[in-house]
């Protein structure tokens, strides 16, 4: 049996920076070449349309591998999984850089899609892997911050690389980065699913298991509050062009005006995280996390409809709403994984299905309807919000009807006896 939580926390700090890294892959390949899209129209000679098509092959098989990969984890491995998929993204970057015709691009990009996403999903069954509770909670913080920055740090890497040596060095930049990852994880990443706890990968017990994920209401609750309080987030990173150069006035070297401030909510809120992980219950800190995002939400629709958008004011109310979102997502995580002790890497699929195709619906449909004008951006965020505390207030009283603590705390309870005792 491992040693306690506890005593291990100072040992996975390095870990937690792996994880945060693996994390990162899948946002940064998201949206990092996106400032060299229209070069890439004049280079192809094709119609920008069909250039954002790059976007569509890369989401969607994003969205159904992460289906895969964490039931794939459950019966091979964290490790090994982790190991190939990084091998995978790596070489379909070098196709993306080699590019020649746009639908070598649009294979590629797919090819990149299917394996980007492994890090964040196993990441997560790794953390729960090794660590249970207040340590658990801190662990999946440190890794959480990482993943909601990459999507705003990505737009501003990509075009500074962009405008110093061009659209194929964004693709060598996602290739090397792959490649240090591999590297890294080769050397540190422990692998945490002993064999004795891993699943037969045979179809009929992986469609039973994704029937017995998806039909737990109290699961599905938890990861649509989860994907609603980011995409209530995710809305504005998609629209930064729009909000930042044609609603604020600002210019292209100006997107730190939205992403820096994002980022320094982020760190806020994750902090917050950690140094309440020991005080506070999962449950006290997502409606203490509310508290924010509703504040801020309500803010952000009550100044644009009295005042025009300006900074730095217009991006106060995102500051306090990142707080509040990057406070309340490792609690969440760690409930949703919780209720399936023996098969987090597919929960945490599941998780991740859910919300990687809620960044498509942002991305594709949601963000172009609002980013019009601050108002209907605003609004939008507000409607969001609203969904994710819908689903939370849905399991809370699933489970307060079934006599549980909304906490989901008497689950690590459950998770130890499933251990093997130590020798």
């Amino acid at each position: 049996m491992r040693p306690p939580a506890t005593a291990k926390a100072h040992h996975h700090y390095g870990l937690a920076w792996l994880l945060a890294a693996l994390s990162a892959l899948g946002p940064f390949s998201t949206d990092t070449y996106l400032p060299s899209m229209p070069e890439l129209s004049t280079v192809f000679g094709v119609p920008l349309t069909l250039v954002q098509q790059t976007l569509t092959a890369y989401m969607v098989p994003f969205a159904v591998m992460t289906l895969w990969q964490g039931a794939i984890s459950d019966a091979l491995g964290r490790r090994r999984v982790t190991l190939v998929m990084l091998l995978v993204f790596t070489v379909a970057s070098l196709g993306c850089m080699v590019a020649w015709r746009i639908e070598v691009l649009i294979a590629f990009r797919a090819l990149q899609g299917m394996s980007a996403g492994a890090g964040m999903v196993i990441g997560r069954a790794v953390v729960r892997d090794l660590l249970d509770g207040a340590e658990a909670r801190r662990l999946m913080a440190r890794v959480a911050v990482v993943f909601a920055i990459a999507p705003a740090a990505g737009p501003v890497l990509g075009g500074w690389l962009h405008v110093w040596f061009g659209w194929r060095s964004v693709f060598a930049f996602l290739l090397l980065y792959a490649f240090a990852l591999w590297g890294w994880c080769w050397r540190r990443l422990p692998e945490t699913l002993p064999p004795e706890q891993r699943q037969p990968l045979r179809v009929g017990v992986l469609l039973r298991s994704y029937r017995q994920v998806g039909g737990s209401a109290p699961f599905v609750a938890l990861v649509l509050s989860v994907t609603l309080n980011f995409s209530a987030m995710f809305l504005y990173i998609i629209s930064a062009p729009m909000f930042i150069m044609t609603h604020l006035g600002l210019t292209e070297t100006d997107f730190l005006w939205l992403f820096g401030p994002i980022t320094g909510g982020l760190l806020i809120g994750t902090w917050l995280s950690g140094r309440l992980a020991h005080t506070l219950s999962n449950h006290r800190t997502v409606l203490l996390a509310y508290g924010f995002m509703l504040a801020a939400a309500l803010g952000n629709v009550g100044l644009h409809f009295l005042r025009p958008p300006a900074v730095p004011w217009s991006v106060v109310p995102l500051v306090v709403y990142v707080i509040g979102s990057s406070l309340a997502m490792p609690s969440l995580t760690l409930m949703a994984l919780d209720l399936f002790p023996r098969q987090r890497g597919m929960a945490s699929s599941c998780q991740g299905f859910v919300q990687s195709g809620g960044n498509a619906i942002v991305t594709a449909l949601v963000a172009p309807w609002l980013w019009g004008s601050v108002r209907t951006m605003a609004l939008g965020q507000l409607v969001l919000l609203g969904g994710g505390m819908l689903a939370y207030g849905l399991y809370w009283r699933i489970r307060r009807s079934g006599g549980a603590s909304p906490d989901g705390d008497e689950h690590a309870v459950g998770v130890e006896r499933l251990r093997p005792k130590k020798s």
